[in-house]
């Protein structure tokens, strides 16, 4: 079994070599050791993804930055809702994808009045992250949907770290850029 912190730096490496290399905008790979950042892994199905995910939403403070090609997960939406109503400020990036189909996470969150974005730069904005008070960094393969908890063999890892959490910051600010704001249907 791989050490988690090694686990994390691969992972890290890996994601940020690759969209390094998608786009002359995007943030240039850094090594980066994490010491002494506390790390949450999680398997699915059924190992608690969405929930680790749902507590982490519930303890924001101040900022939630969003970068999906969807969600479906009912109870990531609603934590999502309850933080914009507690006042955190948060902001989301979805696909284009969410611009036609029914009743999409790009329609319930504009109409909830939390700022919605369309990435449309991409043949898929297919990025899973999650920044929580600029600090707490949620990413890894798992999908924001209930079929990614209950069926789907997928990890996440929640790291806190300031020092990821910029990078991270720094991406999604790149892809916010080139995003056009969306109001729903």
């Amino acid at each position: 079994m791989l050490h988690v912190g090694l686990l994390v730096k691969i992972y890290f490496i890996v994601s940020l070599l690759i969209l390094s290399s998608s786009s002359a905008n995007v943030v240039d790979a850094k090594d980066l050791t994490l010491n002494n950042a506390p790390t949450q892994v999680y398997f699915s199905p059924k190992g608690g993804c969405t929930e680790a995910i749902v507590d982490a939403l519930n303890h924001a403070k101040s900022e939630i930055l969003v970068q999906a090609y969807s969600f479906t997960s009912k109870d990531i939406a609603k934590a999502l809702l309850e933080a914009h109503k507690r006042g955190v400020h948060i902001e989301i990036i979805l696909d284009r994808s969410n611009r036609s189909k029914n009743y999409s996470a790009g329609d319930f969150a504009a109409h909830m009045g939390i700022s919605t974005y369309i990435d449309s730069a991409h043949a898929i904005a297919h990025n899973k992250i999650i920044v929580i008070d600029k600090k707490t960094v949620i990413t890894g393969s798992f999908n924001f949907t209930k079929a990614a908890e209950n069926n789907n063999a997928e990890n996440l890892l929640i790291i806190s770290s300031t020092d990821l959490a910029k990078y991270y910051i720094q991406n999604w600010e790149t892809h916010k850029e080139h995003s056009v704001a969306y109001m729903g249907r």
